[in-house]
């Protein structure tokens, strides 16, 4: 993925126009945090807060803000390299149409650090971008195709709650045998049951949910790394390292670095178009 540009918590002022009819050769993504008026296929449409969009190179959008409201967005300018083309298209998420979502919270978190990582010079800035931006996609696809592909299963609604309380409790003292009693099954049932619904193990995303609540905490607080390994259900910080080193490529200290605030500040008052 080459990245561009990108913004996090961009505001414009009421009726200021954001679009590029002419297009700038990038791909954007957009993640509206206020109300905002676009013309899709010709057509004039008011797109709801909490909205995630993703335009092609081709087909440059034309938005501006509601009537009397500031624009508010996260944005980010890219092109992809290679086989990306095709990764996006297997995640079956369709271009210049607008993808509600319930929560943007871990959207938002993503374009975020992405803005932080570009400001860098570390070692594995581009996967760490890259990480972050598929991670999007996936949570993306998940929320428009994972509904639809398993309508029928029984235990579904009831696994996806444990889920759930997985990644938002990772620090928890979780185990196979406990989340396969909470839900009256056996472990090998449990286990079968929850990668097919999910396509990942239990533990898999066990391990990502307190991973993802690591990097936050290395990017959000002053908190000792030893001290973040606790918060994330590690009982041991060398175990925390490893599995951090293996999964993120770098050291948490080497993760952690100053926010870049005043680049954030300075794309604040910067239209996507503009650059």
């Amino acid at each position: 993925m080459i990245l561009h540009n990108v913004g996090y918590d961009c505001r414009y002022t009421p009726d200021y126009p954001a679009s590029l009819p002419q297009g700038n050769g990038d791909n954007l993504l957009l993640l509206l945090k206020s109300e905002a008026i676009f013309t899709i296929n010709g057509q004039e449409m008011l797109v709801p807060a909490k909205t995630f969009l993703i335009f092609p190179k081709e087909t440059p959008p034309v938005y501006r803000s509601a009537p009397h409201q500031a624009l508010i967005l996260d944005w980010i300018q890219f092109l992809f390299e290679n086989e990306e083309d095709e990764w996006f298209r297997a995640k079956l998420i369709p271009w210049s149409t607008p993808i509600p979502l319930e929560h943007t919270e871990l959207y938002s978190y993503c374009i975020r650090s992405v803005a932080d990582e570009n400001g860098t010079d570390h070692l594995h800035k581009a996967d760490s971008i890259g990480h972050y931006f598929w991670l999007m996609c996936n949570k993306v696809s998940e929320c428009l195709h994972e509904r639809s592909m398993m309508p029928h299963s029984v235990q579904y609604e009831t696994l996806l709650i444990i889920r759930n309380k997985l990644y938002s409790m990772p620090y928890l003292d979780w185990s196979v045998e406990y989340a396969s009693q909470e839900m009256h099954m056996s472990r090998s049932s449990f286990q079968h049951h929850y990668r097919r619904q999910f396509g990942a193990t239990f533990m898999q995303d066990l391990i990502e949910s307190r991973l993802s609540r690591a990097r936050m905490l290395l990017q959000t607080t002053n908190m000792s790394v030893q001290d973040i390994a606790q918060q994330c259900g590690y009982r041991s910080y060398e175990h925390f390292a490893r599995q951090f080193r293996s999964r993120c490529g770098t050291t948490p200290s080497e993760f952690r670095s100053p926010q870049q605030t005043e680049s954030v500040s300075d794309e604040a008052n910067t239209s996507p178009s503009d650059k």
